[in-house]
């Protein structure tokens, strides 16, 4: 069995029994796996390949912040994971900025105006609930947007696996985090914490498999 493999059952392990803490509200099992996700997705990056991505890990790493920070109650510790994650993203812009070049007017109008739509669209339905977050709110899913807007925009220009997951991953990644907006600062339930989790673990995972590729 090779490292990979080994690496990748961690993460899965590690992924499921997450799911099974919050599912069936074990906050022992979610304490401590949860923060091993992404401590074991990167891991499997630095097995899976030869050249390291140091942009990459570095999202990976405030990804983790985020998640650490998120476990905790309070609106400075959801501030502080929103700020990490924040960061997160920025890497992930970064990343795939790096890989875009000429592009027409046209595909920058088609990637950026599902997008807007979705923000304005959220931020609509939840303005009257956020009260002192609506501007840390708005900088973040603006900053999110934007990696769905160069994700999309580097499939359009490329049609490769490799930006094919790096777009997918990001849909999901905005979809975690609409329904965590929602279950945060409109409606708490179970199912909602579930959908959270699981959409965040395949948008990392597919965020992973699109920098593993060549």
């Amino acid at each position: 069995m090779t490292k990979q493999k080994i690496a990748l059952a961690l993460f899965i392990i590690v992924a499921a029994v997450d799911i099974i803490g919050i599912m069936f509200k074990i906050p022992s099992l979610v304490i401590v796996f949860k923060p091993l996700i992404l401590l074991s997705l990167v891991t499997l990056y630095l097995v899976s390949v030869s050249e390291i991505n140091k942009i990459y890990v570095l999202a990976l790493i405030f990804s983790f912040l985020g998640d650490v920070f998120l476990m905790f109650n309070g609106e400075l510790y959801f501030t502080i994971g929103l700020v990490s994650f924040l960061i997160a993203h920025l890497f992930f812009i970064k990343i795939v900025s790096n890989r875009l070049h000429k592009t027409s007017v046209l595909n920058i109008i088609f990637s950026v105006l599902p997008f807007l739509i979705l923000l304005l669209f959220l931020l609509f339905f939840l303005k009257n609930y956020l009260d002192e977050m609506l501007i840390p709110v708005l900088i973040y899913g603006i900053t999110i947007s934007t990696f769905g807007v160069v994700s999309m925009l580097d499939y359009l220009n490329t049609k490769s696996n490799k930006s094919l997951l790096m777009f997918v991953g990001a849909i999901i990644f905005i979809s975690s985090d609409s329904i965590l907006a929602i279950n945060k600062f409109y409606s708490s339930t179970a199912i909602f914490a579930v959908l959270i989790m699981l959409t965040y673990i395949v948008a990392q995972f597919l965020i992973y498999k699109s920098e593993i590729q060549k």
